[in-house]
């Protein structure tokens, strides 16, 4: 069978190409072996469904491996006792179908009772105590359950069944339960709408702290990669591509496996650093749309506070420390379309950095900035953007029709000016992202590629001479690291004493040059 890259559902190790996750199942049985009871909680598209598949193959010759899911179980599944207690009998029951551990599928269907939880508790613990093997539950999409209370009750079962294991031994229930969804339903008050705000606290406070890393590192990615050259031959760089790959998705799963399968089937398996740039844009544009994006961008929309979180994260370059108490930052932790390092909040990753600006720069376009939207054709040349002609134009226009705005306004809203008149030039041929190591109240270092050329461009707010020649010299070192010799510098001027630069000319600094313009 030829395999291939797989962006929909689970993936299968005979069917498609995967990243060896071993070194994170093997924490996870740590969990699993301790007894311990826990949730995987992660964003869409993480891989949990797929985790899950690969846990159930690995310890089903140890274990009893009981997974269902609550996908699709709908109010019908929690209508009353019996009836959950039921569908709950018969999802035990088409897993033990399969098993060929056959005695135990009798003496389940013997000895279960479901007319209440009550009883099915009971029925568990004898079926738990009378089998050879440890049972272990895993349960996937637990989260759409959640707002039940009879769902919370099940919860509240499985919690008291964890204390008695004290006073009848672990073989009187579940050795291990598994709960995966995106919300951790330790914390059930987590909504997306603040008008959602639930009244009761989890029965689930009993659940061990699950911190396995689940995202992909290069060291992981190239396992992929070396699987796939083995087929195919290419003749890659594996270890530059995967690292390659790791610089924009900071190892999101779902957006390293969809790199990899627009190279294998769109790119012409162009497995090099122009190839991973291609598959970025192609899903930047949205001529590759799919539901992770959608849901990003409902989730902005559903909540305002949320929306007004990551517009002062993204646009206005706030530095957030870690708060495990703060209700944004764990909602954004929820989703993953943030991460935390060195103690702040930062966006996962580049794509999902490039897609937040999109989402407020054509927000903006679509309002009150409709004078920004440009004709692209004005700037692109044989196929090469004229980047000193973009910044000549977007100079000329916010002096013609910005400076009546106060200072306080061009500070707080220049970038985003800047971003609305580039987008519509580069849209569907190039894309844009934002280097988030240089990111901060005062710099910003915009990278675009377009026509197979890269463009540096940083955005600064003016400070004062001494910044001035410190926007240089960052600009300058900058250049060095991307083997460019050529950058730009667009610096928001708001003192009333300075003067304002006419138009903008190249300059000299370190060899480098430097074309310089002042808003």
């Amino acid at each position: 069978m030829i395999k291939e890259f797989n962006t929909t559902g689970s993936c299968n190790p005979a069917m498609h190409y995967m990243v060896d996750t071993s070194k994170k199942l093997a924490q996870i049985e740590d969990f699993i072996l301790r007894g311990k009871y826990f949730t995987i909680n992660r964003a869409r598209q993480f891989g949990k469904t797929t985790t899950m598949d690969l846990l159930f193959n690995r310890l089903s010759d140890r274990y009893l491996v009981v997974q269902i899911s609550f996908e699709g179980a709908g109010e019908q599944y929690f209508r009353d006792e019996v009836t959950f207690c039921d569908r709950f009998k018969e999802s035990i029951a088409k897993v033990l179908k399969y098993t060929p551990w056959q005695s135990e599928r009798n003496l389940w269907i013997s000895s279960v009772r479901t007319d209440s939880l009550d009883e099915l508790s009971d029925s568990l613990t004898d079926f738990c105590m009378q089998i050879e093997r440890p049972v272990l539950l895993m349960i996937d999409e637990v989260d759409k359950s959640s707002d039940n209370q009879l769902f919370l009750n099940f919860l509240g079962m499985l919690r008291n069944k964890y204390l008695e294991r004290s006073r009848r031994g672990m073989t009187s229930t579940f050795h291990s339960v598994i709960l995966a969804g995106v919300y951790d339903v330790k914390n059930l008050k987590i909504k997306l709408r603040p008008d959602e705000e639930r009244k009761y606290n989890s029965p689930w406070n009993i659940a061990a702290d699950f911190n396995v890393d689940m995202t992909f590192h290069p060291d992981e990615i190239i396992t992929m990669l070396n699987e796939y050259e083995a087929d195919y031959h290419i003749g890659m760089d594996k270890e530059f591509v995967s690292n390659e790959i790791y610089k924009y998705t900071s190892g999101y799963p779902f957006l390293v496996s969809k790199i990899c399968e627009l190279i294998d089937r769109k790119l012409e398996k162009d497995w090099s650093e122009r190839g991973v740039q291609e598959a970025v844009k192609l899903m930047l544009n949205n001529t590759e749309p799919n539901t992770l994006f959608k849901s990003i961008g409902q989730n902005l929309l559903n909540n305002k506070d949320f929306n007004d979180f990551m517009r002062s994260v993204s646009f206005d370059s706030k530095e957030y420390p870690f708060s495990a108490i703060d209700p944004m930052i764990e909602l954004g932790l929820t989703f993953s379309i943030i991460k935390i390092e060195n103690n702040k909040v930062r966006i996962h990753n580049l794509i999902f950095e490039d897609l937040i600006y999109n989402f407020y720069v054509l927000e903006e376009l679509r309002g009150k900035y409709t004078s920004l939207r440009q004709n692209s054709s004005v700037y692109i040349q044989n196929g090469k953007l004229n980047m000193p002609y973009v910044i000549e134009r977007f100079q000329k226009l916010i002096h013609n029709e910005y400076r009546k705005e106060d200072n306080e306004f061009l500070e707080r809203q220049g970038r985003l000016l800047f971003l609305c008149f580039l987008k519509p030039i580069v849209n569907g041929t190039g894309f844009y992202y934002v280097e988030p190591e240089t990111r901060d109240g005062g710099r910003m270092d915009l990278v675009v590629s377009f026509g197979g050329e890269e463009f540096v461009i940083e955005l600064k707010i003016w400070r004062g001479e001494k910044y001035e020649v410190e926007g240089k010299v960052q600009l300058a070192e900058y250049l060095k690291t991307r083997n460019l010799n050529e950058g730009y510098l667009v610096t928001f001027s708001f003192l009333k004493n300075k003067t304002v630069q006419e138009e903008p000319e190249w300059v000299e600094h370190d060899g480098k040059r430097i074309y310089e313009a002042v808003i």
